[in-house]
C-alpha cells in the first residue's frame, strides 16, 4: 500500500507553501495587525489567481473538483504562514451548497468558483452550552428566522453565508444573503485578529429552498473539523519550529537551553502531539476522499487538534520565557491562532462527550470492521479512478498555467 502523496499533491503543497511563505513574513503579519483590515487582500487576490480558492469545489461549479486531501496541504500551508483568508469557509461552504442547495445554491457556488462573492459559515453555535441560538420556522411556502449568530467570521463583509439554526426537525444549514436589509451585524476581532460580527436576524424572511437538507450538516460538519485541524496542524508544526531555532540559540550557564531535559521532555511532548494529530488526520482525510462513514474519526481528529493545539502553544510560550509574552516578538501569534482554532472546534471536553455518545452506540470499531470497505476501495469507483487521475492531471496542469500567468513559479 502507498503512503506517499501523488506528484499533483506535492506540487499543490510546494504552490502553497510557497505562496503562504513570500506573502506572510513576520513584517507583513506585523503591518496586518496595525492595519484594521478584516483580512489579507491581496494574499487573496493570490488564492484566487492560482485557483487555491476553489480547489475543493466541484468541478460542475467551475471549481477544480479536488478532494479534502488537497485542501488539507493547503490549509496547513496556511496555518505556518498564519494567512488571514477565509480559504476553508469560503470554498467549503460552496462545495455544500453546490452539493445540497439545488439550482440555487449551484448558482451561488458558481459564483464563488469564480470570485465574484465570498461566502462564510459558522458551525460553532452546536458546541455551546446554551445551544443554538437561532432558531428557523416555517410560514407559508419559507422560512422565518429568529435570533443570533456570535461571532461569525467576516460576518460583516461577505456576501452570504451558512449558519446552524435549530428548526423543528432538528439543527439544519441555512443559506442566508447577508447584503438583504434588516440583518443586524456588530462587528468584531476574534483572538488572532480576525474580523467577525455577531448577526442578529428578526422575523427575517428566507426561501423555502434556503434550509437545506439534514444530510448536508453532517457532510459539512466533517470537512470543516479535517480544515480547521489542518490549519492547527500547520500551526503547531511551525511553532516548534520556531521554538526549536529559538533553544539552540539561547543560552544560560554557558549552555544552549535545548540541552535542559525538561526542555527537550516538553519539545518531545510537543513533536508527540503534533504526529498524532497528523496520522489522525490523514485517515480522516482518507476516508473522506474515498466516500467512507467517519463521523467517529472526525471527533477523534477534533479533540487531538484541540488538544495538539492547548499543549503545544502553551510548552512553547513556556520554554521562551519572558520574551514570549513580548508583542514584539512573532511567536505570541502562534498561541492567538490556538487559542482561536480551539474556540472554533469547540473544545476537547465537549467532543470527548459527543465520542462518548457515539462509542455507546456504535460497537462495531477496528480494522476488522473496516474489511467490506476495504474491499469497496478496490472497485473502479475507489479513490485511484483512471477517470480521477486524469482530472487531477488535468488540474495540475491548470494550476501550474494560472500560477506561471501569476508571475509564480510551481
Amino acid at each position: 500500500m502507498d503512503f506517499q502523496l501523488t506528484d499533483d499533491q506535492r506540487a499543490i503543497a510546494d504552490m502553497a507553501g510557497s505562496l503562504f511563505g513570500d506573502l506572510c513574513t513576520d513584517d507583513r503579519l506585523r503591518a496586518f495587525d496595525t492595519a484594521g483590515e478584516p483580512f489579507m487582500a491581496d494574499l487573496w487576490k493570490q488564492c484566487v489567481e492560482t485557483g487555491l480558492h476553489a480547489l475543493a469545489i466541484p468541478e460542475q461549479a467551475g471549481g477544480s473538483g479536488l478532494g479534502m486531501t488537497e485542501l488539507m496541504l493547503v490549509l496547513e500551508a496556511q496555518g505556518r504562514g498564519l494567512g488571514h483568508v477565509p480559504l476553508w469557509r469560503h470554498q467549503l461552504a460552496a462545495a455544500t451548497l453546490a452539493r445540497f442547495g439545488g439550482a440555487s445554491g449551484a448558482e451561488i457556488a458558481t459564483a464563488a468558483a469564480e470570485s465574484k462573492l465570498m461566502i462564510t459559515l459558522a458551525l460553532g453555535a452546536a458546541a455551546r452550552a446554551h445551544g443554538i441560538a437561532l432558531k428557523a420556522r416555517r410560514e407559508g411556502d419559507g422560512w422565518v428566522l429568529d435570533g443570533k449568530v456570535a461571532a461569525v467570521a467576516l460576518g460583516a463583509e461577505v456576501c452570504r453565508a451558512l449558519l446552524l439554526a435549530e428548526t423543528d426537525d432538528g439543527p439544519r444549514l441555512v443559506s442566508v444573503d447577508l447584503r438583504a436589509a434588516g440583518i443586524e451585524k456588530v462587528p468584531g476581532v476574534f483572538t488572532h485578529r480576525e474580523a467577525v460580527a455577531d448577526l442578529g436576524f428578526n422575523a427575517h424572511r428566507l426561501a423555502a429552498d434556503a434550509v437545506l437538507p439534514e444530510a448536508a450538516l453532517p457532510w459539512l460538519e466533517q470537512r470543516a473539523i479535517a480544515a480547521l485541524a489542518a490549519l492547527q496542524l500547520g500551526v503547531s508544526t511551525e511553532q516548534v519550529r520556531r521554538t526549536v531555532e529559538y533553544i539552540n540559540d539561547r543560552r544560560q550557564f554557558d549552555r544552549a537551553i535545548a540541552t535542559f531535559q525538561a526542555v527537550q521532555m516538553s519539545m518531545a511532548d510537543a513533536h508527540i502531539a503534533i504526529e498524532a494529530l497528523r496520522s489522525a488526520l490523514w485517515q480522516l482525510v482518507y476516508r473522506l476522499d474515498a466516500g467512507l462513514p467517519s463521523p467517529s474519526e472526525a471527533l477523534a481528529v477534533k479533540y487531538l487538534a484541540s488538544e495538539c493545539g492547548h499543549l503545544v502553544g502553551h510548552k512553547a510560550q513556556h520554554v521562551h520565557g519572558g520574551i514570549g509574552v513580548d508583542l514584539t516578538y512573532p511567536i505570541h501569534r502562534y498561541l492567538y491562532w490556538s487559542r482561536a482554532l480551539g474556540i472554533t472546534l469547540g473544545g476537547s471536553a465537549a467532543t470527548l462527550e459527543r465520542l462518548g455518545d457515539w462509542l455507546a452506540n456504535n460497537d462495531k470499531l477496528g480494522w476488522k470492521y473496516d474489511l467490506e470497505e476495504q474491499q469497496a476501495l478496490l472497485e473502479p469507483r475507489a479513490r485511484h479512478h483512471p477517470g480521477r487521475q486524469r482530472r487531477h492531471a488535468r488540474t495540475t496542469r491548470r494550476l501550474a498555467r494560472q500560477q506561471r500567468q501569476a508571475g509564480m513559479e510551481i
